[in-house]
């Protein structure tokens, strides 16, 4: 069996630190580097449930895509819930180790895994990396279908290939709209509106839209919006990053097993439909 430092070696050269974001936090969060490594979750956020599963699963590494402490802290008391993730963790011999912005700009990363989870073509980086000669790493995809079709269904098609959650798929734009091109960014994408401007696609997939950037990029432009759950356009890098390491396994002769969880730790858990649009029938004063 390989040594955590090891694995997290080859996860290294997978998702090189050097890509994230000045502001975030990844790499290893906690584990022994000398101790051995025969099982490894994946999952989106390290969370207690994922820290359970961990440890019931029998894993000796927790790899997530959202870190646990991102603004840093002061203390990993179990009397906070993240210091207790910390405590279940090394008291049951989990190392966690964080793979986010630099596994969003990777080739392949987070954006490629939700393209090809709706079975877009990747044509290249919706913001490139000006680092990578190639020009395949960077932030967001700019992709293209083998076929047109409405906004309607390519929203459909997110709702059935994207994991369920209680938001489902909202969209913004004109139903019939034929779409051709598309832009996706897995995770928080309302920054990103000026460059899906400049990409010219017909139709931006992405998460956590907020009402004023949606609101000014549909007056700007015919761009159509699919704001999916953030937890959803994120959950297929899993299946990705699973498969790769299980790859580097297999020609390392390592033998570990590697899961994907299938916990819906997205924060919203229901969703009630709007039964009438006739405001003169509410309550109150829409805000």
């Amino acid at each position: 069996m390989p040594r955590l430092s090891e694995v997290i070696a080859a996860l290294d050269a997978l998702w090189p630190a050097e890509l994230a974001e000045s502001w975030d936090a990844v790499g290893t969060v906690c584990g022994d580097p000398e101790a051995e490594v025969s099982r490894v979750l994946f999952a989106v956020d390290p969370v207690q449930q994922i820290a359970d599963e961990a440890v019931a699963l029998g894993a000796q590494l927790l790899v997530t895509h959202h870190p646990l402490y991102l603004r840093g802290t002061t203390t990993v008391a179990a009397s906070t819930f993240k210091g207790r993730v910390v405590h279940d963790l090394i008291k049951h011999d989990v190392a966690l180790h964080v793979a986010h912005t630099n596994a969003d700009r990777a080739d392949p990363g987070v954006s490629d895994a939700l393209a090809g989870a709706l079975d877009l073509r990747v044509v290249r980086p919706l913001v490139p990396d000006p680092a990578d000669p190639h020009g395949r790493r960077g932030l967001g995809r700019i992709c293209e279908l083998d076929h047109p079709l409405t906004l309607s269904e390519l929203a459909e098609r997110a709702a059935k290939r994207l994991p369920a959650t209680a938001q489902g798929i909202r969209v913004a734009g004109d139903p019939a709209a034929q779409i051709r091109t598309v832009a996706v960014s897995g995770g928080s994408g309302d920054s990103l509106f000026d460059d899906v401007r400049a990409a010219g696609v017909d139709a931006f997939l992405t998460a956590d839209l907020r009402h004023h950037p949606a609101s000014e990029a549909r007056e700007r432009t015919p761009l159509a919006l699919l704001d999916a759950a953030h937890w959803a356009t994120e959950w297929p890098w899993c299946e990705l990053a699973a498969a790769q390491l299980d790859e580097i396994s297999d020609r390392n002769g390592w033998g570990l097993r590697v899961h994907v969880s299938k916990t819906v730790t997205d924060p919203w858990t229901a969703h009630a439909a709007s039964t009438t649009s006739d405001t003169s029938q509410s309550s109150g004063a829409p805000n």
